[in-house]
């Protein structure tokens, strides 16, 4: 999304630039049998927009990308969004304090330059479907392959030797749901287990979306009832290592894998590291399809792809008609180029700080008026990330309207300020449950740096973001923004001491004598004005 500022003869301009030819996002391009989110319907919405008609407590992908889609047309987005049209670059003029973008015409591929005030980075973390490197070979083979995240609904599977590699949120959905097809025979191919707890799915009752539509606060009150729930269980389960609750969650999750889960398996699919680390699954019956005799489990380490099928590091070959990839997600843009201030690219810079880093996961030093939604270390393991990006772009808008108002150029995020931020996250990281395993939430390196957990509840999130620090940001042509910020601060310190004095007036009338507390507030307000 990029921001045109207000001229003189017309308002400002809010252009999304979206290269597919849809909405919805990751739940336009997920669309494989068994997708849906993993969080309460109710909590995985906005607050400014919630949906009394969710069909079950866990929704499905249909009926999410059906939510996104109803307000794009209910807020008449359509006349500020450009489709097949993809960002490929933007570099920051710092004389002109604007970035040129470069767009592409997806379909015709010619490109065209606008430039924007502000640049908004809106492209989340799973927009890239990741491929391990240590699988080589795809090309080499003879049937079909895709990733989860680009299903081949054209593929029919009946009577198919299905290869499945990963057992993440998203193999773990699909699995069951191919599998119901006893003529489909699915081996999945994994690495390491996955904590998996029942998902206790249920449908909300006719009465109960008439009672959520017509009885005021009810919604509201469910919605912070489910909120309070999941900041519980962060407490209980992500906020220290080795705890009591930790432990009983342990023993909790490994009788369910048991009492679920074919017999052969269960000391495999028991992890060792602690619930939390890799984000726990919700289990859509995934341990009861394995026992299915149509499914079997394969863990032993794969070599590459082969014409045939998986050539394992065995030596052994296991023929495949089908390869699905359910390996998750590359975090980082993969064409897009972002140049700052500095002439230096936003991978460039992420490479000069140890990995994606941002502030508060939304902006970075050099990078004026540079917004990112869901930017590094923003989600929780145990929450909604919408809640967390709507406290971003509540954040961003508080620095975005001096700009489109004209009462100030740019504002960028103070070096040192974005520095002590991302020591005082990752010293939380290296104490807390997400530093016991590799995921995806870390790097692919060394030092598996974690670059997409908020290490602490939501509600910590939003006390940090919820109010901007202005002198937490660099600014430029901003006079006139910190006249009326001063004249504001003044303003209500006089109204304050004002309202002091009359209440100390009323006071002396009755013959009591001023505290010598508030004659103190007095003597430093009138010192701060």
């Amino acid at each position: 999304m990029v921001v045109k500022r207000a001229d003189a003869d017309q308002p400002h301009i809010i252009i999304i630039y979206e290269k597919c030819d849809g909405v919805g996002g990751v739940w336009r391009d997920n669309t494989y049998p068994g997708c849906g989110s993993d969080v309460g319907a109710h909590w995985y919405s906005l607050s400014s927009e919630l949906n009394p008609d969710w069909t079950s407590y866990y929704a499905t992908q249909p009926e999410i990308r059906a939510y996104w889609q109803s307000i794009w047309e209910r807020h008449d987005l359509a006349s500020r969004t450009a489709f097949d049209t993809e960002v490929v670059a933007a570099e920051w003029d710092d004389t002109a304090q604007v970035y040129h973008v470069t767009l592409e015409d997806v379909k015709s591929s010619t490109r065209r330059t606008e430039d924007a005030n502000v640049f908004w980075w809106a492209a989340g973390g799973f927009h890239a479907p990741f491929y391990p490197e240590d699988v080589p070979g795809v090309k080499e083979f003879r049937g079909e392959v895709w990733h989860s995240a680009r299903w081949r609904h054209d593929v029919d599977l009946r009577g198919k030797r299905v290869g499945v590699i990963g057992n993440g949120c998203s193999g773990a959905q699909f699995v069951p749901k191919i599998s119901e097809d006893p003529s489909v025979r699915v081996t999945n191919f994994v690495r390491s287990p996955q904590w998996l707890v029942p998902r206790n799915q249920f449908k909300y009752w006719s009465t109960t979306k008439w009672i959520f539509r017509h009885v005021p606060f009810v919604m509201r009150a469910y919605r912070a009832m489910i909120f309070a729930i999941s900041e519980f269980y962060y407490f209980v389960g992500f906020s220290g290592e080795n705890t009591v609750a930790q432990r009983k969650g342990m023993d909790e999750m490994s009788n369910y894998i048991r009492s679920t889960a074919p017999p052969e398996y269960v000391d495999q699919l028991i992890p060792k590291y602690p619930p939390g680390c890799k984000r726990v699954i919700i289990d859509p019956q995934y341990l009861e399809s394995l026992g299915r005799p149509n499914v079997s489990l394969n863990w032993t380490a794969i070599n590459g792809v082969v014409e045939e099928g998986l050539e394992l590091k065995t030596g052994e070959v296991v023929p495949l008609d089908v390869i699905i990839f359910a390996t998750g997600f590359s975090l980082l843009p993969a064409r897009m180029k972002i140049i700052g201030r500095e002439g230096k690219s936003l991978l460039e810079f992420f490479d000069s700080v140890g990995g994606p880093s941002a502030y508060l996961g939304l902006s970075v030093p050099t990078f004026p008026n540079f917004y990112m939604c869901l930017g590094p270390n923003t989600a929780g393991g145990h929450a909604s990330v919408i809640f967390n990006e709507e406290v971003q772009i509540d954040h961003a808008l508080q620095l975005i309207k001096p700009v489109v108002r004209r009462t100030a150029r740019s504002f960028e995020v103070r070096t040192d300020v974005f520095t002590r931020y991302n020591e005082w996250i990752q010293r939380r990281l290296s104490r807390s449950v997400w530093s016991h395993c590799q995921s995806y939430y870390r790097m692919r390196s060394a030092d598996g740096r974690n670059v997409a957990i908020f290490p602490g509840p939501v509600t910590l999130f939003w006390w940090l973001a919820r109010k901007v620090k202005f002198e937490d940001y660099k600014a430029v042509g901003a006079e006139r923004f910190e006249k009326r910020r001063r004249g504001k601060r003044v303003r209500t310190v006089t109204g304050t001491l004002l309202a002091l004095l009359l209440v100390a007036a009323g006071l002396s009338r009755l013959g009591w004598e001023l505290p010598s507390l508030v004659r103190y507030a007095l003597r430093l307000g009138l010192k701060s004005t």
